[in-house]
């Protein structure tokens, strides 16, 4: 990270900040997506991860980083799913899970069978997680059994539950993003008074807990269907003071309600690509303070040598947190002050 920021944004923090960590880097990963591969051949299927840009398919019997409640049913997957009708037509298994219930979903491009379904049910019963199917996009994943499973996470320090459906993005490692939320609220400081937006807000994983110290706080994200459930995700907490818009944050905002008054912090968790094109807005609307939550540190460096170069703000810290053990991933996390 701090090479990138040199390099790619010719900027370095003051401060470095000290790695964050989770409790523990096995068994861990709550989110994946399973890779599943009928092998005629050999008469049987495998699951396991995909190589990068191949069909390969790693054989397992087990993954130590995944949560154990799915990190020991690789095999015992691959036995399921080979004494299925539609086994040649069943190419993934994404996985879903929040503190308390886990959820897979089967990827299944055939209808299964009667038998089919028992077998899954079944399956689902003996290990304690609920079976959903997925026979086409995003839009059409199911419950094997409605009305299926309610998915949360929690974080304690702030008294926010979050719910989500299986499709929705959520962080894989729960201990590594309670540790990223109370950084980043302890970053910007939000206080009683002030107005804050949270940008590529997603669920409102950062939203619900600065609405906790803050007089207001606007949560924006670009998919509709998260906008809803992260106003869903307010009321069920009991949270007035969070207000949420939909918006496509890489085209034309001067016309939005939500950057018409001052604002005095933001917090940006952008996808790979970055936040460049809303940086303008943000020091528009008067933002003091902007912590930047990445997910890849050379859009973070580029957006940095932006908004400090450019923008006149100053990268007051920077550190890096170990969402994925084991794997070359980083994600990092920086404060930007107005000078």
């Amino acid at each position: 990270m701090l090479d990138a920021l040199q390099r790619i944004g010719h900027v370095a923090p003051a401060t470095v900040f000290e790695p964050l960590r989770g409790d523990s880097s096995w068994g861990y990963r709550r989110r994946a997506r399973l890779g599943v591969k009928y092998v005629a051949k050999k008469g049987r299927v495998l699951v396991g991860f995909r190589e990068r840009a191949s069909s390969f398919v790693t054989e397992l019997t087990r993954c130590p980083v995944l949560h154990p409640r799915v990190g020991e049913l690789i095999g015992p997957l691959a036995e399921l799913i080979g004494g299925l009708s539609v086994r040649e037509s069943v190419p993934q298994i994404e996985v879903a899970m929040g503190d308390d219930t886990c959820v897979l979903v089967f990827r299944v491009l055939v209808s299964p069978s009667a038998a089919d379904e028992d077998a899954l049910r079944a399956f689902g019963d003996g290990h304690g997680v609920a079976i959903y199917l997925q026979p086409g996009g995003l839009d059409s994943i199911r419950p094997l059994d409605p009305p299926g499973v309610v998915l949360t996470c929690r974080l304690p320090e702030f008294g926010v539950e979050l719910e989500f459906q299986p499709g929705d993005f959520t962080q894989v490692n729960f201990a590594v993003n309670r540790a990223m939320v109370h950084r980043a609220v302890e970053l910007l400081d939000p206080r009683p008074e002030q107005r804050l937006l949270d940008l590529f807000c997603g669920l409102g994983n950062f939203t619900l807990a600065l609405a906790r110290r803050a007089s207001e706080v606007v949560g924006v994200e670009g998919e509709a269907g998260l906008v809803a459930r992260a106003r869903a995700n307010a009321a069920r907490n009991g949270i007035g003071n969070a207000r949420f818009f939909a918006a496509d944050l890489y085209g034309p905002l001067d016309a939005e309600p939500w950057l018409l008054g001052a604002c005095d912090g933001v917090l940006l968790d952008p996808p790979r690509t970055g936040a460049i094109e809303v940086l303008p807005h943000l020091a528009r609307v008067g933002a003091r303070r902007i912590v930047y939550v990445s997910c890849y540190p050379g859009t973070l460096a580029r957006d940095a040598g932006e908004l400090v170069n450019v923008l006149g703000y100053r990268l007051a810290g920077a550190g890096v947190m170990d969402m994925f053990p084991h794997t070359a991933h980083v994600e990092s996390i920086a404060v930007f002050e107005q000078m």
